[in-house]
């Protein structure tokens, strides 16, 4: 029985790190843009909510209709204002651009809100569960695996069917050759952004409210943003989203085996992936 409860909390475990993955398939998977700054732009968004929070005493699903706009003006002024400078084919320039401002933001945010952790108030939905029998089920995670089930659905749907969609497919695979047939690479890329951002909104207030977070969390959830992409196979949305379950069953089975293994059989897994199929599960040759 603990191992059916490792491998259901390991899907609900994974529902937060899709959120996570979502906006990092996007930029990584798509746009071909290595945004080092990616956890500490969902670390800023969580701290920004838990200071509205406490400021206005705003209920978590209020604050998820203020955050997730901050969240996409702040990717839109992101793109426009820094990464459209640096988007070619080599990668190096993006790394290097948001290596800066992942540095940057850690600095300020310690500036702002010190190291202390910090947590958003979910008037006690944060400790609700269902338990069917020795199995106890979270309300909260539930409602996070909803919503990024929702979210990867609705990205790729927008990928596939709408004009949207296809101007940000062109620019990705070429972006000249998107310019001539009309495309405006630079402002689909910066809507694309402010997309991919909006997406850590959610990420933002649901690990608030799970967990704590500090200013120096940003690097970690990188990681896990990172392996779940490559897990399921860069380019593909449903792909971070399997990549993500994956990472997460893997995080919960390893700590059922021991206290101290979870995070590591997260690794093991994602090391495993790139040995033996390293385009990814989803992922073409």
């Amino acid at each position: 029985m603990q191992w059916l409860d490792g491998f259901i909390q390991g899907i609900l475990l994974g529902g937060l790190y899709a959120q996570y993955a979502l906006g990092m398939a996007l930029m990584f998977g798509v746009m071909r843009i290595v945004n080092i700054s990616h956890g500490d732009l969902m670390i800023l968004l969580a701290l920004i909510g838990v200071s509205l929070s406490v400021s206005f005493g705003l209920g978590p699903f209020v604050l998820l209709l203020v955050l997730v706009p901050i969240a996409a003006a702040i990717g839109y002024v992101l793109q426009r204002g820094i990464l459209n400078r640096v988007v070619s084919q080599d990668p190096l320039p993006s790394i290097i651009a948001t290596f800066g401002l992942s540095i940057a933001l850690q600095n300020a945010m310690q500036q702002i809100w010190s190291a202390d952790t910090r947590s958003i108030p979910g008037g006690g939905i944060e400790q609700a569960s269902w338990q069917i029998g020795t199995i106890f089920i979270g309300v909260l995670p539930v409602i996070v695996l909803i919503v990024a089930t929702a979210l990867t659905g609705g990205i790729d749907a927008l990928l596939r069917f709408t004009k949207f969609g296809r101007a940000l497919r062109a620019s990705a695979a070429d972006v000249e050759a998107a310019a001539l047939t009309g495309v405006n690479p630079q402002a689909v890329y910066a809507w694309a952004t402010a997309l991919a951002v909006g997406i850590l909104g959610f990420a933002a207030v649901f690990q608030g409210l799970r967990s704590t977070v500090a200013p120096s969390d940003g690097p970690a959830q990188l990681i896990y943003a990172f392996e779940a992409v490559i897990i399921g196979g860069m380019g593909s949305i449903w792909g971070a989203f399997l990549g993500s379950m994956v990472l997460g069953v893997s995080q919960a089975i390893g700590f059922r085996i021991n206290p101290g293994f979870g995070i590591l059989a997260g690794h093991l897994v994602f090391l495993a992936v790139l040995a033996f199929r390293p385009q990814g599960i989803f992922g073409r040759s």
